[in-house]
């Protein structure tokens, strides 16, 4: 029996062309022909670094699919490699490094398989099968959807390879998208809610006793949802003006000012200096949980909060922990020292996130710091199983318990985005043709053929150095001009970079022939 057709629809859906795009036909890469064309990074006296580096991208090409007749999806994608569905969650954030492949496969093409199965009012769903390409929940399922991501995922996009183009056909959908989710995944006070699953962390106990930790938004106001819906909507307003759209998303700039204000009033502990979920009686949950830090991303943490906030990750007790950092503080009583999926598991696309909010709060050092800790284990289990993990074990070198092998997926981001990103300290700003290199590494290190812009490639190297405050003897060349913007704790300096191979020298200025 057919149901009744309850769509209110949204005029932007309208504009989605991505369900009516041919279907992709084109094969698919191997990572033997592929490796020669992707990023090749180098780091002295770090070659099992560099060996789970490209490990992480022969799991990924192997997971590569082809759309099919049968699920309707429209691009050639990467696949989770989980259970045949393919996540919202999950793309995200294997897209985050999937883009530094971009030369050889359109990761980011994934996205465009979730967008074609967008619905009449906006909603899209969070897991669609791969073999039919029929949603997993129906669509008013409190765990149908989330977490609201894609907008962070498009932008970092746009921030690599200022493609205008593709801003554009994403743009309608990430809105409608989003007010799909303010109409039906908020309460009265414009609070956003949502469950275990929906979260994307699956059993940390945030719930009140008598309600499902997966299945259940309990009544509660999930502050990282909240955080989620306030970095989507100034992210969409960015992109609305990147379009000349600007004036279409004013209840964006609204809610950004309207979450920010809900978070720091109502979700602020000052006694303990953390954000938490809020229970129907207006208390606060006690569970620090990892998904908090959003709001670095989002922005949300006042100056006078940030730094009391930003302390909890330095501190042992909680989640400075021999493998930074747990998605569960030590301190609860939940917490596990194997990890016990959510309840302590030290994972990628969190660990990700923390560092990035820690750059937009100005805390580099620590996020650098981070990302070391966390590589250095993803690397020592590396070493010892020959493989990459689901998640990992907060109190030693070990797979997380439970968690799945050979998980390309997520897990790539550590020996991939995070080196080239938190380690080598890489950010590009293609908009601005303007590659910015943090430098705290002391050994030689770079990266050869790294992308940049519309088909932009670089070969990046810095020498090996004595002290963090030595200047840093800099080689870069460019096939395109651009700005390469060099930051280190004693200094920094700006080098022309006039592309058609010419090589530049920090420490002369000098320009020479490429050979």
């Amino acid at each position: 029996m057919a149901f009744l057709d309850t769509y209110v629809r949204s005029p932007l859906v309208a504009e989605n062309a991505f369900g009516s795009q041919p279907r992709d036909e084109a094969p698919l890469p191997g990572f033997g022909a592929a490796r020669d064309m992707l990023p090749d990074p180098h780091w002295e006296g770090h070659d099992t670094t560099l060996y789970c580096y490209w490990k992480a991208w022969e799991l990924a090409f192997a997971n590569l699919r082809r759309p099919s007749a049968q699920n309707g999806f429209v691009s050639n994608y990467v696949s989770p490699a989980f259970n045949d569905y393919l996540f919202m969650w999950d793309s995200v954030f294997m897209l985050h490094f999937g883009r530094y492949g971009c030369r050889v496969f359109p990761f980011q093409h994934t996205l465009d398989n979730l967008y074609a199965k967008q619905h009449p009012d906006g909603f899209i769903c969070r897991e669609i099968r791969e073999s039919d390409g029929s949603d997993a929940f129906g669509r008013f399922d409190p765990v149908s959807t989330g977490p609201n991501v894609m907008p962070w995922s498009e932008w970092e996009h746009y921030r690599t390879f200022n493609d205008g183009e593709r801003l554009a056909r994403v743009f309608p959908v990430l809105v409608a998208y989003h007010r799909w989710l303010r109409s039906y995944r908020t309460w009265q006070d414009g609070s956003y809610w949502s469950t275990g699953w929906a979260s994307g962390m699956d059993n940390q106990p945030r719930v009140p006793e008598g309600y499902s930790v997966s299945l259940s938004p309990a009544h509660l106001t999930w502050v990282d949802a909240c955080c989620q819906q306030t970095l989507s909507a100034r992210l969409l307003a960015q992109m609305a003006d990147v379009l000349g759209r600007s004036g279409e998303v004013a209840d964006m700039r609204a809610e950004d000012l309207g979450l920010r204000d809900y978070v720091n009033r109502f979700l602020w502990d000052e006694r303990t200096a953390f954000y938490y979920d809020r229970r129907r009686d207006g208390s606060l949950s006690p569970v620090k949980s990892i998904g908090a830090y959003w709001a670095l991303l989002a922005d949300i943490a006042l100056p006078g909060r940030r730094e009391p906030f930003i302390d909890h990750l330095r501190n042992p007790a909680e989640f400075a922990r021999p493998d930074r950092v747990p998605s569960l503080a030590a301190d609860d009583p939940h917490y596990r020292p194997d990890g016990g999926y959510w309840l302590g598991g030290v994972w990628a696309p969190t660990n990700y996130m923390v560092a990035a909010g820690l750059c937009r709060a100005g805390q580099r050092s620590l996020a650098h710091e981070i990302a070391l800790t966390h590589l250095d284990h993803v690397v020592r289990v590396y070493e010892q199983t020959g493989t990459i993990w689901e998640n990992y074990a907060p109190e030693a070198a070990a797979p997380g318990n439970p968690a799945k092998r050979d998980f390309v997926g997520w897990s790539g981001l550590p020996p991939i985005a995070v080196l080239l990103e938190h380690v080598f300290g890489l950010e590009p700003d293609a908009p601005g043709a303007r590659l910015v290199w943090h430098v705290r590494l002391l050994d030689g290190h770079g990266v050869a053929r790294y992308p940049f812009a519309a088909g932009g490639l670089l070969d990046l190297a810095c020498a090996r150095r004595r002290s963090p405050e030595e200047k840093p003897q800099i080689t870069a060349t460019a096939n395109i001009p651009l700005e390469l913007e060099i930051h280190w704790p004693g200094g920094s300096e700006r080098l022309q970079l006039p592309g058609g191979g010419q090589a530049v020298e920090s420490s002369t200025g000098r320009t020479s022939s490429d050979v």
